[in-house]
């Protein structure tokens, strides 16, 4: 990743009218690892590549965070509430998962078991796509970055699958989904 790259994605977040919200009052999130991450970014940037308006195809925001000292579905529960609250202006659902809690129920939902993350970066490293594999949050007065993948694929318009942990079906059901609101997108097929 290069710093023209890093440059132009954060052009286009400041544009948005629903990232830039959070990233501007960012405090409120008060988590421990707290980052931004994935597919409201990637769709984002696809909306500003694709001439559309910011917020087209959004259902969801995603914040992630790492408390290992608090692995209980009710603490996650509760610091999402909070984090919806301080946002309540905003027109999406603010979706807030801790980290340090996925290996608990991840095989029950997909079916098969993960190893525990060590840190939000490690689980932004296992994202489904090389596209949504990103975060960002203010620090040190501009934006931090996490995109082990580079920021080629999304600024691209480019969906890749990243094999590190989905299976063949997570990721096509989302392709499928997202070639129909972002048509113009280009999709690298999940080759064995």
């Amino acid at each position: 990743m290069n710093d023209e790259q890093f440059r132009q994605l954060q052009g286009i977040v400041v544009k948005s009218p629903l990232l830039s919200a959070l990233l501007h009052d960012w405090d409120k999130i008060a988590l421990p690892g707290a980052w931004l991450v994935a597919g409201a970014i990637a769709q984002t940037v696809w909306n500003h590549t694709f001439g559309l308006p910011p917020a087209h195809g959004i259902n969801d925001i995603d914040i992630v965070y790492y408390d290992a000292n608090d692995l209980s579905e009710d603490g996650e529960a509760e610091h999402a509430a909070r984090v919806r609250r301080a946002f309540s202006d905003l027109p999406v659902w603010i979706d807030v998962k801790n980290e340090a809690r996925v290996h608990l129920w991840y095989e029950g939902k997909f079916g098969y078991p993960i190893k525990p993350y060590t840190s939000t970066t490690d689980a932004i490293a296992t994202f489904p796509t090389t596209a949504t594999a990103v975060g960002l949050r203010p620090g040190n007065g501009s934006l931090e970055l996490c995109a082990p993948f580079g920021l080629s694929d999304l600024l691209g318009g480019v969906v890749r699958p990243n094999k590190t942990q989905i299976r063949r079906e997570i990721y096509e059901q989302k392709v499928t989904r997202w070639i129909k609101v972002w048509p113009g997108l280009g999709v690298v097929g999940w080759v064995k």
